[in-house]
């Protein structure tokens, strides 16, 4: 083993320097600043090498939604690692942990779910929908319908194929993508594109950009149209009342599968079990991820409509696909006991009743904030639009640099709150109280003043 320095703040930069690729990060800034190392976690709180603590409003990275230090997924990984730490599911082979989670899935997800695919994340979760929705047209004996029809500011992942699902320019820039075989349609982004629309006209128009493309492009080729419920990465970007239902129409219309990425809105986040419920979709696959374990442990999975399973089943074929580690014990052992725990200490239930509706009164009170052009959000997730005029909705120039001035303001003063341009977004751990989330509110009202005097704007 190599000699490393002494384990403290400067020694962990140093090291973390020299030897660690960041995800979505400025390297050349991060080698200058040095990274903030965050070494323990409890509740709905985090602390850095320094001892200093930060309420996470962002639940990790949207994912800890069952909260820090739950001994409960720390014993079922203990004893799974003790009793099968490693099986694949590959050529007719299972295990017992993959087994009940397939089923407790089936459970918790709509009644025309019936099967499971496993993978390690949201990314691979998107890759295998590809790979499903094709083979399945295959089958079904037209080939030439293989185009997915996504939307633009979508987050789906980080693979070639899944930031190719997703419509992030900076990504596709990066990448050359995206593939062939993908293509994009505007999202339905009330505050920044309605006008003079009522949300519910908007909602419809948003929804027809989707049967506009498929009719340009053909029906005959069009295999399916992806969607986060709320477009979480891009912005927290929530659709009108009307937007679902008609997207739901068109694909019925025009026999185009619907693909629900629930990486985000799954298990909680906006007080029902999946956005599919919040909305009343009856989506032909669903991707998730993140809260499947509270991230815990990686895992990722794919729920197939039987559609789907009962052509791949009925052809008979292998579906030749997979991964070393789909359905690894371990983390299938953590996901079943972070589902039992959700289930039985009636977390999602508290946020939809409870909670939920308190975050959002209290959230909106921020809209009243000088830099706050829209305060919104849903169950456990929100977004503040900062603006440079409130009454004509002015942004500033150029993008990006309010935002992150903000996100900085808010590490200072004890609070995680991430920026997407100069959008402020949170996503906290569903177990928060009604005092955390008072708290919460402070301090961002605290550094949204702070941005404001930065900016020299009362």
């Amino acid at each position: 083993m190599k000699n490393t320095p002494a384990n403290n703040t400067e020694s962990w930069q140093v090291l973390d320097r020299e030897h660690h690729l960041h995800p979505f990060t400025d390297t050349k800034a991060l080698a200058k600043e040095g990274c903030r190392v965050i070494t323990r976690a409890d509740g709905v709180y985090i602390w850095d090498s320094e001892g200093k603590q930060l309420l996470d409003g962002m639940a990790g990275l949207w994912c800890v939604n069952i909260g820090y230090g739950r001994k409960e997924l720390a014993e079922a990984a203990y004893q799974q690692l003790l009793e099968l730490p490693y099986y694949n599911g590959f050529f007719n082979t299972s295990h017992p942990a993959a087994i009940e989670l397939s089923k407790l899935l089936t459970e918790v997800t709509a009644p025309h779910l019936n099967h499971v695919f496993f993978t390690n994340s949201g990314s691979e979760a998107n890759d295998t929908v590809i790979r499903l929705v094709r083979r399945y047209w295959d089958l079904a004996g037209n080939p030439e319908k293989n185009m997915i029809i996504s939307r633009d500011d979508a987050y789906h992942g980080s693979t070639i194929a899944a930031a190719s699902l997703g419509g992030l320019k900076p990504m596709h820039e990066q990448g050359h993508l995206p593939i062939p075989g993908i293509t994009h349609i505007a999202p339905p982004y009330l505050y920044r594109d309605a006008g003079d629309l009522s949300p519910e006209q908007f909602g419809i128009d948003a929804a027809h950009f989707l049967e506009e493309k498929i009719n340009a492009l053909g029906a005959d080729k069009v295999a399916a149209f992806i969607g986060e419920p709320i477009q979480g990465a891009g912005g927290v970007i929530i659709p009108p009342e009307s937007y679902w239902p008609e997207i739901q129409r068109i694909c019925k219309q025009y026999d185009i599968l619907l693909i629900l990425d629930e990486v985000i809105c799954g298990f909680g986040r906006l007080g029902t079990w999946f956005g599919a419920e919040y909305y009343q979709l009856e989506p032909d696959l669903v991707a998730m991820a993140k809260g499947l374990s509270s991230g815990y442990l990686p895992i990722g999975a794919v729920m197939v409509g039987d559609r789907i399973t009962d052509l791949l089943i009925a052809e008979g074929e292998e579906f030749v696909h997979g991964f070393t580690c789909s359905g690894h014990p371990v983390a299938c052992a953590v996901a079943l006991a972070n589902i039992n725990l959700l289930r039985d200490e009636k977390i999602i239930e508290n946020v939809k009743t409870n909670t939920g509706p308190y975050l959002q009164k209290r959230w909106r009170e921020l809209a009243d904030h000088p830099l706050v052009g829209e305060a919104r959000g849903i169950g456990f997730i929100g977004a503040l639009e900062l603006v440079k005029n409130k009454n004509t909705r002015e942004l500033f120039e150029p993008a990006g640099e309010v935002g992150k001035m903000c996100r900085n303001f808010c590490f200072k003063n004890s609070l995680v709150m991430r920026a997407v341009n100069d959008t402020m977004i949170i996503a906290p751990p569903l177990i928060m109280t009604k005092e955390h989330i008072d708290e919460l509110i402070e301090l961002a009202n605290k550094c949204l003043d702070l941005t404001a005097k930065e900016l020299g704007i009362s």
